[in-house]
């Protein structure tokens, strides 16, 4: 498995039978030229994750991609609030797809909690696994579960939902002895050290920086 972090939480994951970009959101452009995708995950409907206006040019230049989404995603998007999905369709907690070689699994089902005062969205994590590949865990916006057999982790580094000991407590949890940031935009290099220092240092994980774009092999 080849993985590739294009910024904040988009990831290109390709294996020898599928090509496949998790969360293309607004918080990167390096995502916007891809081609000869054969999906497009999206685990909730955060800007930051969901780009709709740089999402509908990628899949024309996708046309064969499925769009497969948290479910409240597709409902928006029939409703007109979001673009128009062609070869969209929901994957709501528990429930599995084939994209090509890889098994994909919706888990979870609700962002983490902002603050009370402000509703909590649809979230599911995606874990990808393709025989004789690594198992990729990519949670969203949550910490709240932790699939087993997970090899891979991509671990969310900040967000105004989450705290430095949740992310260790996660990164605990999930027990990969891989992993790489995401959600990393709105930290600067010294909070980037900082929060990659004390994963590394307090769980099992090896944290690598796959920031730039470059597909690494796992």
């Amino acid at each position: 498995m080849q993985i590739a972090h294009l910024g904040h939480s988009a990831v290109l994951v390709q294996t020898p039978g599928a090509r496949i970009l998790i969360d293309p959101g607004n918080l990167t452009d390096v995502w916007h030229d891809l081609t000869d995708l054969d999906a497009v995950l999206v685990t909730h409907r955060h800007p930051d994750h969901l780009d709709p206006e740089a999402l509908p040019a990628l899949l024309r230049a996708n046309p064969g991609a499925r769009v497969v989404v948290e479910p409240s995603i597709l409902a928006a998007s029939e409703a007109g609030e979001l673009p128009e999905l062609p070869n969209g369709s929901g994957l709501a907690p528990d429930d599995q797809t084939a994209i090509g070689d890889v098994l994909v699994t919706a888990v979870g089902g609700a962002h983490a909690v902002i603050h009370p005062d402000i509703p909590r969205i649809g979230n599911v994590g995606f874990v990808l696994r393709s025989e004789g590949e690594p198992t990729l865990f990519h949670p969203g916006d949550s910490y709240a579960v932790a699939p087993g057999g997970v090899d891979v982790v991509a671990v969310p580094l900040y967000g105004p939902w989450g705290a430095l000991r949740e992310t260790i407590d996660f990164a605990r949890a999930v027990a990969a002895p891989e992993g790489f940031g995401i959600h990393d935009e709105l930290l600067n290099e010294r909070g980037l050290g900082l929060v990659k220092g004390r994963v590394r240092d307090m769980t099992p994980t090896n944290l690598v920086d796959l920031r730039g774009g470059e597909l690494r092999t796992f």
